[in-house]
Protein backbone atom coordinates (compact mmCIF):
# COMPACT_ATOMS: atom_id res chain seq x y z
CA UNK A 1 0.00 0.00 0.00
CA UNK A 2 1.34 3.43 -0.97
CA UNK A 3 1.65 6.15 1.69
CA UNK A 4 -1.16 8.12 0.04
CA UNK A 5 -3.54 5.17 0.10
CA UNK A 6 -2.55 4.46 3.67
CA UNK A 7 -3.39 8.04 4.64
CA UNK A 8 -6.78 7.84 2.90
CA UNK A 9 -7.52 4.54 4.63
CA UNK A 10 -6.58 6.06 8.00
CA UNK A 11 -8.88 9.04 7.40
CA UNK A 12 -11.77 6.78 6.41
CA UNK A 13 -11.20 4.65 9.49
CA UNK A 14 -11.22 7.79 11.64
CA UNK A 15 -14.47 9.01 10.10
CA UNK A 16 -16.08 5.59 10.62
CA UNK A 17 -14.95 5.57 14.25
CA UNK A 18 -16.38 9.04 14.89
CA UNK A 19 -19.70 8.09 13.27
CA UNK A 20 -19.85 4.93 15.37
CA UNK A 21 -19.31 6.97 18.54
CA UNK A 22 -22.10 9.36 17.61
CA UNK A 23 -24.38 6.47 16.66
CA UNK A 24 -24.10 4.73 20.03
CA UNK A 25 -24.04 7.92 22.14
CA UNK A 26 -27.78 8.00 23.04
CA UNK A 27 -27.70 4.27 23.74
CA UNK A 28 -24.89 4.69 26.27
CA UNK A 29 -25.87 8.05 27.78
CA UNK A 30 -29.60 7.61 28.33
CA UNK A 31 -30.16 10.59 30.63
CA UNK A 32 -32.81 12.79 28.91
CA UNK A 33 -30.95 15.95 29.94
CA UNK A 34 -27.80 14.67 28.22
CA UNK A 35 -29.58 13.65 25.03
CA UNK A 36 -31.42 16.98 24.94
CA UNK A 37 -28.08 18.79 24.99
CA UNK A 38 -26.87 16.39 22.29
CA UNK A 39 -29.81 17.21 19.98
CA UNK A 40 -29.22 20.96 20.24
CA UNK A 41 -25.49 20.44 19.76
CA UNK A 42 -26.02 18.45 16.55
CA UNK A 43 -28.40 21.08 15.18
CA UNK A 44 -25.81 23.80 15.74
CA UNK A 45 -23.01 21.63 14.32
CA UNK A 46 -25.04 21.23 11.11
CA UNK A 47 -25.90 24.94 10.96
CA UNK A 48 -22.31 26.06 11.59
CA UNK A 49 -21.03 23.68 8.91
CA UNK A 50 -23.59 24.97 6.40
CA UNK A 51 -22.78 28.60 7.27
CA UNK A 52 -19.08 27.90 6.81
CA UNK A 53 -19.82 26.41 3.37
CA UNK A 54 -20.69 29.93 2.27
CA UNK A 55 -18.96 32.41 4.58
CA UNK A 56 -15.83 30.34 5.18
CA UNK A 57 -15.24 29.68 1.49
CA UNK A 58 -16.15 33.11 0.11
CA UNK A 59 -15.03 35.41 2.92
CA UNK A 60 -18.51 37.01 3.03
CA UNK A 61 -19.58 37.05 6.69
CA UNK A 62 -23.34 36.48 6.65
CA UNK A 63 -25.35 37.29 9.78
CA UNK A 64 -28.80 36.47 8.45
CA UNK A 65 -28.96 32.68 8.42
CA UNK A 66 -31.43 32.78 11.29
CA UNK A 67 -33.95 33.74 8.60
CA UNK A 68 -33.45 30.29 7.04
CA UNK A 69 -33.59 28.58 10.43
CA UNK A 70 -36.88 30.29 11.25
CA UNK A 71 -38.28 29.61 7.79
CA UNK A 72 -37.68 25.88 8.19
CA UNK A 73 -39.22 25.92 11.66
CA UNK A 74 -42.36 27.76 10.58
CA UNK A 75 -42.84 25.69 7.43
CA UNK A 76 -43.00 22.48 9.46
CA UNK A 77 -45.28 24.06 12.08
CA UNK A 78 -47.67 25.65 9.56
CA UNK A 79 -47.92 22.57 7.34
CA UNK A 80 -48.56 20.38 10.37
CA UNK A 81 -51.26 22.71 11.67
CA UNK A 82 -53.11 23.33 8.40
CA UNK A 83 -53.07 19.69 7.32
CA UNK A 84 -54.01 18.47 10.81
CA UNK A 85 -51.16 16.01 10.81
CA UNK A 86 -50.66 13.78 13.83
CA UNK A 87 -47.41 13.45 15.69
CA UNK A 88 -45.09 10.59 14.92
CA UNK A 89 -42.06 9.60 12.91
CA UNK A 90 -43.91 10.50 9.70
CA UNK A 91 -43.57 14.20 10.51
CA UNK A 92 -39.83 13.93 9.94
CA UNK A 93 -40.68 13.71 6.24
CA UNK A 94 -41.42 17.45 6.44
CA UNK A 95 -37.84 18.23 7.49
CA UNK A 96 -36.51 18.32 3.88
CA UNK A 97 -39.48 20.55 3.01
CA UNK A 98 -38.26 23.03 5.60
CA UNK A 99 -34.81 22.95 3.99
CA UNK A 100 -36.30 23.42 0.52
CA UNK A 101 -38.35 26.41 1.68
CA UNK A 102 -35.23 27.98 3.19
CA UNK A 103 -33.34 27.44 -0.07
CA UNK A 104 -36.14 29.10 -2.05
CA UNK A 105 -36.13 32.06 0.33
CA UNK A 106 -32.34 32.29 -0.04
CA UNK A 107 -32.61 33.09 -3.76
CA UNK A 108 -34.16 36.60 -3.51
CA UNK A 109 -32.28 37.14 -0.22
CA UNK A 110 -28.99 36.41 -1.98
CA UNK A 111 -29.82 38.37 -5.11
CA UNK A 112 -30.25 41.48 -2.96
CA UNK A 113 -27.47 41.00 -0.41
CA UNK A 114 -24.77 39.67 -2.73
CA UNK A 115 -24.81 42.83 -4.82
CA UNK A 116 -22.72 44.34 -2.02
CA UNK A 117 -19.46 43.41 -0.27
CA UNK A 118 -17.75 43.43 3.09
CA UNK A 119 -19.39 45.53 5.82
CA UNK A 120 -22.32 46.51 3.64
CA UNK A 121 -23.09 42.85 3.01
CA UNK A 122 -23.07 42.15 6.75
CA UNK A 123 -25.45 45.04 7.45
CA UNK A 124 -27.85 44.01 4.69
CA UNK A 125 -28.01 40.39 5.91
CA UNK A 126 -28.84 41.66 9.41
CA UNK A 127 -31.50 44.01 8.03
CA UNK A 128 -33.17 41.28 5.95
CA UNK A 129 -33.15 38.97 8.96
CA UNK A 130 -35.05 41.54 11.05
CA UNK A 131 -37.56 41.90 8.21
CA UNK A 132 -38.24 38.17 8.51
CA UNK A 133 -38.60 38.46 12.27
CA UNK A 134 -41.07 41.35 11.96
CA UNK A 135 -43.09 39.40 9.39
CA UNK A 136 -43.29 36.46 11.79
CA UNK A 137 -44.63 38.78 14.49
CA UNK A 138 -47.26 40.40 12.25
CA UNK A 139 -48.44 37.85 9.68
CA UNK A 140 -51.62 35.95 10.42
CA UNK A 141 -50.28 32.68 9.06
CA UNK A 142 -47.55 32.64 11.73
CA UNK A 143 -50.05 33.46 14.55
CA UNK A 144 -47.86 36.40 15.61
CA UNK A 145 -46.55 36.44 19.15
CA UNK A 146 -48.98 33.66 20.14
CA UNK A 147 -46.83 31.15 18.31
CA UNK A 148 -47.78 27.81 16.79
CA UNK A 149 -48.09 24.52 18.62
CA UNK A 150 -46.65 21.40 17.00
CA UNK A 151 -48.09 17.97 17.91
CA UNK A 152 -46.01 16.11 20.49
CA UNK A 153 -45.30 12.42 19.79
CA UNK A 154 -46.57 9.90 22.31
CA UNK A 155 -43.24 8.15 22.69
CA UNK A 156 -41.60 6.52 25.67
CA UNK A 157 -40.08 9.24 27.85
CA UNK A 158 -36.86 7.25 28.32
CA UNK A 159 -36.10 7.25 24.57
CA UNK A 160 -38.15 10.29 23.50
CA UNK A 161 -35.10 12.24 22.31
CA UNK A 162 -33.53 9.42 20.29
CA UNK A 163 -35.45 9.92 17.00
CA UNK A 164 -34.65 13.64 17.08
CA UNK A 165 -31.02 12.82 17.81
CA UNK A 166 -30.61 10.52 14.83
CA UNK A 167 -32.42 12.85 12.43
CA UNK A 168 -30.18 15.69 13.63
CA UNK A 169 -27.14 13.47 13.16
CA UNK A 170 -28.30 12.79 9.60
CA UNK A 171 -28.45 16.54 8.94
CA UNK A 172 -24.90 16.92 10.27
CA UNK A 173 -23.66 14.19 7.93
CA UNK A 174 -25.53 15.75 5.01
CA UNK A 175 -24.16 19.26 5.70
CA UNK A 176 -20.64 17.87 6.04
CA UNK A 177 -20.88 15.96 2.76
CA UNK A 178 -22.17 19.08 0.99
CA UNK A 179 -19.30 21.14 2.41
CA UNK A 180 -16.75 18.46 1.49
CA UNK A 181 -18.10 18.08 -2.03
CA UNK A 182 -18.26 21.83 -2.50
CA UNK A 183 -14.66 22.23 -1.41
CA UNK A 184 -13.44 19.62 -3.91
CA UNK A 185 -15.53 20.89 -6.83
CA UNK A 186 -14.89 23.53 -9.48
CA UNK A 187 -17.41 25.73 -7.68
CA UNK A 188 -15.36 25.40 -4.49
CA UNK A 189 -12.22 26.55 -6.31
CA UNK A 190 -14.15 29.52 -7.66
CA UNK A 191 -15.33 30.41 -4.15
CA UNK A 192 -11.80 30.24 -2.78
CA UNK A 193 -10.60 32.45 -5.61
CA UNK A 194 -13.33 34.95 -4.70
CA UNK A 195 -12.20 34.86 -1.08
CA UNK A 196 -8.60 35.57 -2.04
CA UNK A 197 -9.27 38.36 -4.55
CA UNK A 198 -12.73 38.72 -6.08
CA UNK A 199 -11.79 41.37 -8.64
CA UNK A 200 -8.92 39.27 -9.92
CA UNK A 201 -11.15 36.17 -10.00
CA UNK A 202 -13.67 38.05 -12.13
CA UNK A 203 -10.88 39.16 -14.43
CA UNK A 204 -9.88 35.51 -14.90
CA UNK A 205 -13.41 34.60 -15.94
CA UNK A 206 -14.87 33.32 -12.67
CA UNK A 207 -18.68 33.86 -12.62
CA UNK A 208 -18.51 35.36 -9.13
CA UNK A 209 -22.17 36.38 -8.83
CA UNK A 210 -23.52 32.96 -9.80
CA UNK A 211 -20.96 31.09 -7.67
CA UNK A 212 -21.77 33.13 -4.57
CA UNK A 213 -25.52 32.73 -5.04
CA UNK A 214 -25.28 28.94 -5.48
CA UNK A 215 -23.15 28.63 -2.34
CA UNK A 216 -25.56 30.87 -0.44
CA UNK A 217 -28.56 28.74 -1.41
CA UNK A 218 -26.71 25.51 -0.62
CA UNK A 219 -25.85 26.82 2.84
CA UNK A 220 -29.51 27.67 3.52
CA UNK A 221 -30.82 24.14 2.92
CA UNK A 222 -29.28 22.36 5.98
CA UNK A 223 -30.04 25.36 8.20
CA UNK A 224 -33.71 25.18 7.19
CA UNK A 225 -33.79 21.46 7.99
CA UNK A 226 -32.23 22.16 11.39
CA UNK A 227 -34.96 24.72 12.06
CA UNK A 228 -37.67 22.21 11.18
CA UNK A 229 -36.27 19.64 13.63
CA UNK A 230 -35.96 22.37 16.25
CA UNK A 231 -39.65 23.26 15.96
CA UNK A 232 -40.77 19.63 16.17
CA UNK A 233 -38.44 18.92 19.08
CA UNK A 234 -39.70 21.85 21.18
CA UNK A 235 -43.35 21.30 20.27
CA UNK A 236 -43.99 25.00 19.78
CA UNK A 237 -42.47 27.90 17.91
CA UNK A 238 -42.42 31.66 18.55
CA UNK A 239 -40.96 34.46 16.37
CA UNK A 240 -38.38 35.58 18.90
CA UNK A 241 -36.94 32.06 19.15
CA UNK A 242 -37.27 30.97 15.54
CA UNK A 243 -35.74 34.23 14.29
CA UNK A 244 -33.13 34.82 16.99
CA UNK A 245 -30.16 37.11 16.22
CA UNK A 246 -28.05 35.15 18.72
CA UNK A 247 -28.32 32.16 16.38
CA UNK A 248 -26.23 33.90 13.72
CA UNK A 249 -23.65 35.04 16.24
CA UNK A 250 -23.42 31.54 17.66
CA UNK A 251 -22.79 29.70 14.39
CA UNK A 252 -20.30 32.35 13.29
CA UNK A 253 -18.41 32.07 16.59
CA UNK A 254 -18.44 28.28 16.35
CA UNK A 255 -16.83 28.41 12.93
CA UNK A 256 -14.25 30.95 14.09
CA UNK A 257 -13.51 28.87 17.18
CA UNK A 258 -12.87 25.66 15.26
CA UNK A 259 -11.34 27.29 12.20
CA UNK A 260 -13.30 29.16 9.57
CA UNK A 261 -12.87 27.86 6.04
CA UNK A 262 -11.97 24.35 7.23
CA UNK A 263 -14.12 21.24 7.02
CA UNK A 264 -13.75 19.99 10.60
CA UNK A 265 -13.51 23.40 12.31
CA UNK A 266 -17.24 24.24 12.45
CA UNK A 267 -18.04 20.69 13.60
CA UNK A 268 -15.55 20.97 16.44
CA UNK A 269 -16.71 24.48 17.31
CA UNK A 270 -20.36 23.45 17.40
CA UNK A 271 -19.61 20.34 19.43
CA UNK A 272 -17.61 22.18 22.07
CA UNK A 273 -19.33 25.55 22.34
CA UNK A 274 -22.97 24.51 22.11
CA UNK A 275 -22.59 21.59 24.51
CA UNK A 276 -20.75 23.85 26.98
CA UNK A 277 -23.33 26.59 26.59
CA UNK A 278 -26.19 24.16 27.25
CA UNK A 279 -24.35 22.68 30.22
CA UNK A 280 -23.64 26.11 31.72
CA UNK A 281 -27.28 27.06 31.19
CA UNK A 282 -28.42 24.03 33.20
CA UNK A 283 -25.83 24.48 35.94
CA UNK A 284 -26.09 28.24 36.36
CA UNK A 285 -29.65 28.93 35.21
CA UNK A 286 -30.44 31.05 38.31
CA UNK A 287 -28.21 33.89 37.09
CA UNK A 288 -26.09 35.09 34.23
CA UNK A 289 -22.88 33.47 35.42
CA UNK A 290 -22.96 30.96 32.55
CA UNK A 291 -22.82 33.84 30.06
CA UNK A 292 -19.71 35.18 31.76
CA UNK A 293 -18.02 31.75 31.67
CA UNK A 294 -19.01 31.21 28.05
CA UNK A 295 -17.74 34.64 27.01
CA UNK A 296 -14.47 34.29 28.93
CA UNK A 297 -13.81 30.92 27.30
CA UNK A 298 -14.32 32.30 23.83
CA UNK A 299 -12.24 35.40 24.57
CA UNK A 300 -9.37 33.18 25.70
CA UNK A 301 -9.53 31.25 22.44
CA UNK A 302 -9.52 34.45 20.37
CA UNK A 303 -6.41 35.66 22.22
CA UNK A 304 -4.38 32.47 22.15
CA UNK A 305 -5.85 30.72 19.10
CA UNK A 306 -6.91 33.59 16.78
CA UNK A 307 -7.02 31.37 13.68
CA UNK A 308 -9.11 28.71 15.39
CA UNK A 309 -8.31 25.36 16.91
CA UNK A 310 -7.91 23.26 13.73
CA UNK A 311 -5.56 25.63 11.79
CA UNK A 312 -3.46 26.28 14.91
CA UNK A 313 -3.04 22.59 15.70
CA UNK A 314 -2.37 21.83 12.03
CA UNK A 315 0.36 24.48 11.82
CA UNK A 316 1.92 23.21 15.06
CA UNK A 317 1.98 19.66 13.69
CA UNK A 318 3.56 20.80 10.42
CA UNK A 319 6.28 22.74 12.25
CA UNK A 320 6.94 19.76 14.49
CA UNK A 321 7.20 17.44 11.49
CA UNK A 322 9.48 19.90 9.71
CA UNK A 323 11.80 20.06 12.73
CA UNK A 324 11.91 16.28 12.86
CA UNK A 325 12.78 16.03 9.19
CA UNK A 326 15.34 18.79 9.63
CA UNK A 327 17.04 16.87 12.44
CA UNK A 328 16.98 13.74 10.32
CA UNK A 329 18.58 15.68 7.48
CA UNK A 330 21.27 16.93 9.83
CA UNK A 331 21.97 13.36 10.96
CA UNK A 332 22.33 12.16 7.39
CA UNK A 333 24.57 15.11 6.60
CA UNK A 334 26.67 14.31 9.65
CA UNK A 335 27.08 10.73 8.47
CA UNK A 336 28.50 11.99 5.18
CA UNK A 337 30.55 14.81 6.76
CA UNK A 338 34.33 15.17 6.19
CA UNK A 339 35.15 13.35 9.43
CA UNK A 340 33.13 10.35 8.27
CA UNK A 341 34.19 10.33 4.64
CA UNK A 342 37.56 12.04 4.80
CA UNK A 343 36.53 14.51 2.07
CA UNK A 344 37.02 18.14 3.20
CA UNK A 345 35.54 19.42 -0.07
CA UNK A 346 32.12 17.96 0.83
CA UNK A 347 31.66 20.11 3.96
CA UNK A 348 30.18 23.23 2.26
CA UNK A 349 27.76 21.06 0.24
CA UNK A 350 26.59 19.28 3.38
CA UNK A 351 25.96 22.60 5.13
CA UNK A 352 23.99 24.02 2.20
CA UNK A 353 21.76 20.95 1.87
CA UNK A 354 21.31 20.99 5.62
CA UNK A 355 20.10 24.60 5.59
CA UNK A 356 17.60 23.90 2.83
CA UNK A 357 16.09 20.81 4.41
CA UNK A 358 13.60 22.57 6.69
CA UNK A 359 12.33 25.23 4.23
CA UNK A 360 11.64 22.55 1.63
CA UNK A 361 9.47 20.65 4.05
CA UNK A 362 7.56 23.78 5.03
CA UNK A 363 6.55 24.59 1.45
Amino acid sequence: MTPRRGLVAAKLAGVAAVLAIFAVFPLVFTNPAVTTIAVFTLLFMASATAWNGFSGYTGYIALGHAAFFGTGAYVLAIVTQHLNLTAGSSLFALVPLGGLAAAVVAVPFGLVALRTRRHTFVVITIAIFFIFQLLAFNLGITAGSSGIQVPTPNWDSATFNNPFYYVSLGIVVFATLVSWGLRRSVLGLQLLAIRDDEDRARGLGVPAGRAKLVAFVLSAFPVGMAGAVYAYFLGQIFPQFAFNPLFDLSIALMSLFGGIGTLVGPLLGGLMLESLQQYFTLQFSDGDLYLVIYGALFLAVLIWLPRGVIPTVSDWWKRRSARRLGLAGQGEAGASSPSATGGEALAPVARVSNDLAVPRQQM
